[in-house]
């Protein structure tokens, strides 16, 4: 299917891609009346009943492209009198913030069509969720490790499904689990409606998409693995004992006022860390990752989106279940060891039309993985050496070797390199 130029997309109305009435004043209200062109370009597709097969880096608009076809269709088909609240749809993504997120927004398009959903995750009680499936729905959005639970107890039967969506499929990946969605595959119907999203396209994403997808519709809006255009990048190269230090430069002195921040760090107890030295030194902040109870992370989230959190501290959980149109500035307090997480990370700024900054502190342990991120991305990072703790990356370069009476030559021992 020849989808056209992206610049026809710049011209489009909702309006003019076939939506139904009852989604088109829903998405008014919301102040939505021109697509994305990822909207633009998956939508009429989807609409069809073909499958879809999507790339696009995060903060483009994938939540729309998929929920709203799948709101049309359910809503025509019960025009035409079908009733039951069996589950029709199942949306399946890596994280319950995720999960929350697509939920808020089938809430929002589809506030006149009488269409019922629920969202089931970990880490929280089963009953309020089992509850909802009790009462009967339509859509089910959920992770894949409470969805196998509950498929397990009973509660979740998917012999019904027409339309199935697997979003962010490369973080399925990331998080370990791509085992587990196909497995939830293997209880679909065959025939039904496949939709795939996912930013990159690792091999064994690749091959998933090959098996579960039928002659699907291509939709790409920015190459694999970019970064988002409006975000402007810098690296700090800094000791990684100085990095609390920088920190504390960039929030109080630094050259940019940052207000607010998304910060992040590799492991749960880096960002508790962080944290604990943020509010010795004054410096409102809270934590968001896996060993904290959902009530604590959607509290920490909605603090920091009311400004009551200065700065937000997230392990990569978070990397995409956070969706904030002004956020105006990621730092990656430490380098992610896979190179796509980096361009998940600062997707979290620049969103929505708007400008952002993404500031990386890179210790001596971490160069091999900025020049992962730089081989992937095709960018050089800006570095900025003009701040109070500088990393000496002479004293890290090997020294010439020397001549010595017996014995082999000596070097100056390099940065670590990861085992490969």
């Amino acid at each position: 299917m020849d989808l056209g130029p992206l610049r026809k997309t710049f011209f489009m109305t909702f309006a003019s891609l076939n939506i139904i009435a009852p989604i088109l004043d829903a998405l008014s209200r919301e102040g939505y009346e021109n697509p994305t062109p990822i909207q633009a370009q998956a939508i009429p597709p989807a609409l069809e009943g073909l499958d879809v097969l999507g790339t696009a880096q995060t903060g483009t608009g994938k939540t729309a492209a998929f929920s709203i076809p799948i709101l049309q269709q359910l809503f025509n088909a019960r025009r035409e009198g079908e009733h039951d609240r069996l589950i029709k749809a199942l949306i399946l993504t890596p994280t319950r913030e995720l999960a929350l997120q697509i939920d808020e927004s089938l809430s929002a398009y589809g506030r006149n069509t009488g269409l019922k959903h629920a969202v089931i995750f970990g880490g929280v009680s089963q009953r309020a969720q089992t509850d909802s499936l009790k009462r009967g729905i339509d859509i089910l959005v959920a992770t894949p490790g409470r969805l196998l639970d509950l498929m397990g107890q009973g509660y979740v039967h998917l012999n019904h499904v027409k339309y199935f969506v697997l979003d962010e499929a490369d973080r399925m990946l990331d998080m370990g689990f791509i085992h587990d969605v196909r497995r939830i595959i293997t209880k679909l119907p065959t025939e039904r409606q496949t939709m795939f999203f996912s930013a990159t396209m690792p091999n064994e994403i690749v091959k998933l998409s090959d098996a579960i997808l039928h002659n699907p519709v291509r939709v790409s809006v920015a190459p694999v693995s970019s970064t988002a255009e409006r975000v402007k990048q810098a690296v700090y190269f800094v000791a990684k004992e100085d990095k609390r230090r920088l920190l504390l430069h960039l929030l109080e002195d630094g050259p940019e006022e940052i207000k607010s921040a998304l910060v992040f760090t590799r492991t749960k107890h880096g960002a508790d860390r962080v944290v604990k030295d943020l509010l010795r030194a004054q410096v409102d902040a809270a934590a968001i990752h896996g060993n904290k109870t959902q009530g604590a992370r959607q509290s920490a989230l909605n603090n920091f989106k009311s400004g009551k959190v200065r700065i937000l501290v997230a392990t990569d959980i978070a990397a995409r279940g956070i969706d904030i149109e002004d956020l105006p500035f990621v730092i990656n307090y430490e380098l992610p060891n896979i190179s796509e997480t980096y361009v998940h990370r600062i997707g979290r700024t620049g969103r929505a039309g708007n400008s952002g900054i993404a500031l990386s502190f890179c210790e001596a342990e971490e160069i091999e993985f900025l020049e992962d991120i730089q081989k992937l991305t095709k960018q050089v990072i800006p570095a900025v050496f003009d701040h109070p703790y500088p990393l000496d990356l002479m004293s890290l370069a090997p020294a010439p070797e020397q001549k010595k009476r017996s014995g082999p030559p000596t070097r100056r021992p390099g940065p670590m390199r990861r085992r490969r």
